[in-house]
């Protein structure tokens, strides 16, 4: 038999664990995407001298004039 060739095996588990990341990624972004929204926005109110109102849920806080 010839020399057996495995670079394509390596790559295809590189391909794998890079889209297990992703998915983890997106599970932890949709998860706490409105928790660090709202946190942003009321970083951004206080630095702009408005009044931070959180909304009726995650991710809908927003600033107003006071």
């Amino acid at each position: 038999m010839g020399i057996k060739n495995n670079r394509g095996q390596a790559l295809v588990e590189y391909v794998l664990i890079i889209a297990l990341v992703a998915v983890v990624i997106i599970g932890v972004i949709t998860t706490f995407g409105g928790i660090l929204k709202d946190k942003i926005t009321e970083v951004s109110c206080s630095i702009s001298g408005q009044v931070y109102d959180p909304g009726e849920g995650a991710g809908q806080g927003f600033c107003k004039t006071e």
